[in-house]
């Protein structure tokens, strides 16, 4: 493993998990700043390295990983420390971690926000569907309001006072979910603001909208 690490892509709500994880973790990278449906999807270089031609990438030396959940975990594997975790030590508490990456990624990601993706703001790819539309809105209200007491008794983050990766896939689903106006419980709010107020994210939205 070399200390060359680049992150490909920004722009995105998948995008600045990337880099949000390694400004936490206090690691140099460069960025290849190509954004989704643009030329540079076709760019030989970056179909090279992923033929699927998705954002973000990660090249950390030898290492080639996708999926920003992935990413998000490796680093957090890789590189935590004694005094900046993103990912717990403990079983029990790794599995909390594992827990909540996949109801993030499962359940509000993939099954609510990105139908509103596709068809509020793409529906010249994908169509208009008003019906998975709303709901798909009403199913990440139900999702995120039956996880608003577990937030509020955690302590300040999603595993108590110690921010983690999860955190940063969970912040990357609130703005969108602001974005689309969906109704948030105060706990969760509550919770929004207290990550969007640490150092790193304002470093990582800038990184990602370069």
């Amino acid at each position: 493993m070399t200390d060359k690490r680049t992150v490909w892509g920004v722009g995105t709500s998948r995008t600045i998990r990337a880099h949000w994880a390694l400004i936490e973790l206090g690691l140099d990278y460069e960025t290849q700043p190509i954004r989704p449906r643009t030329p540079g999807m076709d760019d030989a270089a970056f179909v090279a390295i992923n033929p699927r031609k998705k954002v973000p990438v990660l090249q950390d030396g030898t290492l080639t990983i996708s999926e920003s959940p992935a990413i998000v975990s490796y680093l957090a594997e890789r590189y935590s420390t004694d005094t900046t975790r993103l990912i717990p030590e403990a079983i029990e508490d790794r599995a909390r971690y594992f827990e909540w990456q996949s109801f993030i990624t499962m359940e509000l990601d993939a099954t609510s926000l990105y139908v509103l993706r596709r068809h509020v703001d793409l529906p010249s790819i994908y169509g208009e569907a008003s019906v998975a539309v709303d709901t798909a809105r009403a199913y990440f209200e139900r999702m995120i309001g039956a996880a608003a007491p577990d937030v509020a008794a955690g302590g300040q983050y999603l595993l108590g006072d110690t921010f983690s990766g999860v955190d940063i896939l969970m912040q990357s689903c609130l703005f969108f979910a602001e974005r689309y106006k969906l109704d948030l419980p105060r706990e969760i709010i509550d919770y929004r603001e207290r990550v969007t107020a640490r150092p790193g994210y304002a470093k990582a939205l800038a990184a990602n909208n370069p």
